[in-house]
Formats: C-alpha cells, sequence, structure tokens
C-alpha cells in the first residue's frame, strides 16, 4: 500500500508524484522533501494514488530515465491518474515528451512540476483582486522563458513548414510581456497604498508585529490565541495566502498583529517576487514572531529554520522571538535538549501551545518587553473643552498615566519616538 495515500481523503483527483534525486544526494533530507511534496497535494485536496522515485542524474527528455518515464505513463493509465505531478521543474519539452508517452499509454492525464503545483494553491486561495494579480504574474514570469517553445509544440501539427509559426510565437510572447508590464504597474500602486498605510499606523502609535515562520508551523492558530478570533487553521499548507491584520493591547500598547504566508523550501524565485510586498510586510515590523512547529525531528527544525532565517535576514532589522509551537508534546527535557541542539538558530526562545494555550502569557511578556522603548515626557493641558479635545487624541496615540488635574491636566504620556514628534503640535493647539 503506497504510505502517503492516507495523507489525502475524499479528493476529486488521482495524483502520481515523481521524485528524481541525485545519486549523492541526502537519503533522509530526500525523504523529508518527499513528505512535504506530498502534504503539498493534500492543500489541494488531491489524492496521492502512486509515488514512483529514481535515484539518477536528469535526463534531458524527461529529467528521469526513459524506462521509468515509460512506467510512469503506464501507472497513469492503470491508476487512472488525473495529474502527474514531478519534484524537479520540467522545461516546456519535457512535459511535452512525457505527455506523449502517456497518451501513447493510453492515459489521460495532466503533467506538471512542483512549482506548477505550488502556483496552483496559490491561485484557489487568492480571494482579492491584489492577491489574484500576484499569483496571474507568477504565472505569467514562469510561462515567458517558455513562451515560445510552448507556442511551437502545441502548434506543431499546423506548422506549414521551418519557421512557420514565428510571427505567432513573437506575438505570443509580446503579449505576455505587456500583460507583465500592466499587472507590476497596478501592484507597484497597490506597494505605495500599503506603505501609506503602515507609516500612518506607526504615526498613529501602532507597533507592527508579524508572524511569520515554515508553512503549516501553527502561525494561524496562534494568530487566533493571541487575538480571540477564529481564521481559517487548517493542517494544510498555505491556509494564510492573503495576510490578516488584528489589534491587540498589550501592557496598554496598542499592536498590530499580522497572520502572513508561509515559508517553504525551494520556493519559486518568480513566486517570492510576485508576493514581494507580502514579505516587505514582514521586513518592516517592529517585531517578527518566528513561529516553529517544535514537535519535528530536530533535522526538520534545522532546516526549516534555516530557510526562514535566509529569507528574514534578507532585509529585516526586526527583533524576532522564537516560539516554540506545539511543545506540549514533549517532556521539559526532550525540549530542553532539542533548544541545546539548535541554539544557534534560536533566539529569545519561547515553548508554547498555541492549541492549548501553554505558554501564551509568558509570549506576551516576551512580546512587551522586547518591543520599541517607549519615550516619556510630561504633558500639560488645559483644564477646558480644548484641553478635553486634546486629550482624546493622546489617549489614543500611547499611553497616558494618572492624571493630576487643577488649572491644568498634566500627565505622564510614553509614545514611540514619532508619534512624540507630534505631542508639541497637539499641545500648542489646545493652548
Amino acid at each position: 500500500m503506497n504510505p502517503y495515500q492516507e495523507l489525502v481523503t475524499d479528493s476529486s483527483r488521482n495524483v502520481i508524484l515523481v521524485m528524481r534525486t541525485d545519486p549523492d544526494s541526502d537519503s533522509e533530507d530526500n525523504r523529508r522533501k518527499l513528505q512535504e511534496f506530498c502534504e503539498l497535494t493534500k492543500a489541494l485536496n488531491d489524492r496521492v494514488v502512486d509515488v514512483i522515485t529514481q535515484e539518477r542524474y536528469p535526463d534531458r527528455k524527461y529529467n528521469v530515465g526513459s524506462g521509468k518515464a515509460k512506467e510512469i505513463a503506464i501507472a497513469a493509465r492503470d491508476k487512472r491518474a488525473n495529474r502527474i505531478i514531478f519534484y524537479d521543474p520540467l522545461s516546456t519539452s519535457q512535459i511535452y515528451n512525457i505527455s506523449k508517452l502517456c497518451n501513447e499509454a493510453g492515459a489521460s492525464c495532466r503533467v506538471m512540476d512542483r512549482f506548477q503545483l505550488i502556483l496552483d494553491i496559490f491561485a484557489q486561495r487568492a480571494t482579492t483582486h491584489r492577491s489574484k494579480l500576484q499569483v496571474e504574474l507568477a504565472r505569467l514570469r514562469y510561462e515567458l522563458p517558455n513562451a515560445r517553445m510552448l507556442v511551437s509544440l502545441s502548434k506543431k501539427e499546423e506548422r506549414a513548414g521551418w519557421g512557420g509559426l514565428g510571427d505567432y510565437e513573437d506575438s505570443y510572447e509580446q503579449d505576455i510581456k505587456k500583460r507583465i508590464a500592466r499587472i507590476t504597474a497596478e501592484l507597484k500602486k497597490a506597494d505605495l497604498e500599503e506603505e501609506a498605510r503602515r507609516v500612518y499606523r506607526h504615526k498613529n502609535g501602532f507597533f507592527i508585529v508579524s508572524l511569520a515562520g515554515y508553512t503549516n508551523a501553527g502561525k494561524s492558530t496562534l494568530f487566533n490565541a493571541l487575538v480571540d478570533e477564529q481564521t481559517e487553521s487548517k493542517d494544510m499548507f498555505f491556509t494564510t495566502l492573503i495576510p490578516k491584520t488584528r489589534a491587540l493591547v498589550i501592557n496598554k500598547r496598542k499592536i498590530l498583529l499580522t497572520d502572513t504566508v508561509g515559508f517553504i523550501e525551494d520556493l519559486p524565485h518568480f513566486l517570492v517576487d510576485a508576493f514581494r510586498s507580502t514579505l516587505e510586510g514582514i521586513y518592516f515590523s517592529d517585531m517578527i514572531l518566528l513561529v516553529v512547529d517544535f514537535s519535528e525531528p530536530v533535522e526538520h527544525i534545522r532546516k526549516k529554520l534555516m530557510i526562514s532565517h535566509e529569507t528574514l535576514w534578507e532585509k529585516s532589522t526586526s527583533n524576532i522571538i522564537t516560539v516554540l509551537n506545539k511543545s506540549e508534546t514533549m517532556k521539559p527535557d526532550e525540549r530542553k535538549k532539542k533548544l541545546r541542539e539548535l541554539s544557534h538558530l534560536i533566539y529569545n526562545p519561547i515553548f508554547i501551545s498555541a492549541k492549548t494555550g501553554m505558554g501564551i502569557a509568558n509570549l506576551i511578556d516576551e512580546i512587551n518587553q522586547n518591543l520599541p522603548a517607549l519615550m516619556t515626557r510630561t504633558i500639560s493641558l488645559p483644564n477646558d473643552e480644548r484641553g478635553a479635545s486634546a486629550m482624546s487624541w493622546f489617549y489614543d496615540n500611547g499611553v497616558v498615566e494618572e492624571i493630576l488635574y487643577g488649572k491644568y491636566m498634566t500627565f505622564e504620556f510614553s509614545a514611540a519616538e514619532d508619534v512624540m514628534s507630534k505631542a508639541d503640535d497637539i499641545v500648542s493647539k489646545a493652548q
């Protein structure tokens, strides 16, 4: 029996997964990648009916060897597969060659690679206009390098002579480039609007905290626990594609908490580029909560932490708290042993269980201690209507301590530096 078949149920599509590994690659790492590959199909509710592997260097025509390619085609026919998905990126000609073998064997299925699978997942999860544009941009950038080959192969039977489709190929390629330019311009405008919102939030006293980490680490469950809200938190990759932001207050500090898209190994560059504005929401946070599934084997955690840090260190200068989720699944001694082995990759560790609530109070304390320091100064406002109106601004944008009433209302006001810079204007208008 296929050990991965039980991963998904009630499926509408039968899928065969193909993974070729280099002879000198690490076998344990390959097993981890294969398990993750199978989990990706769960995000589309597909049913894995077979997993075919081969250890060899890539073949130019099929990626796998010719004998293995024929075996795949026969398996697709016998198991009525709707899709054959390769872990490795496939060229347009490789997809054509494998599809031709399948047709000759009597199988009718789509041949694709892991990158196309991820694109399909993102396309299914995109619900806003902006996210749909980002997915389309990623798909177009994926197709562009092979646009000419795609037309040549799809129209092969219609070719009148050598080079007969040249004009059509050029037109198709130019259409893709024009569409990419239009989407890029539209997304750039949306990015400027998002940046303006971030600046506005900071100026109005909000601290920005982002949840980040490898996909399926439990970010959405932690988000629910912190803001007391229910968002989708299935045991599935990429449940959060569109960032969700909610407000909460910690020790009188106003915080905007954002749940973001998860990281994944070997994420195609065209997809990263399309969603760069989403990642920049993490980069410009005051703090990042790096969520880790601490119940996994040490080597899996190490690899995922390295991928997460590579993504975060590209631009981020934010404080990082490493949230070691699902820690309730192991004994304290086991947690400490894992932490020692991974100490070089873990900063400000907090053991929690987003599911049971264990350690959430400690995490909230850690967030409060690691947020940027507040500036504090004494404010005096006239004890009249104008002063009372100005007082509401101070309550809305910082922390107001006990007020002493007399001719003036005097109090200690604490806020971030960019908010404090506006305090003098508010006081002068109230005089």
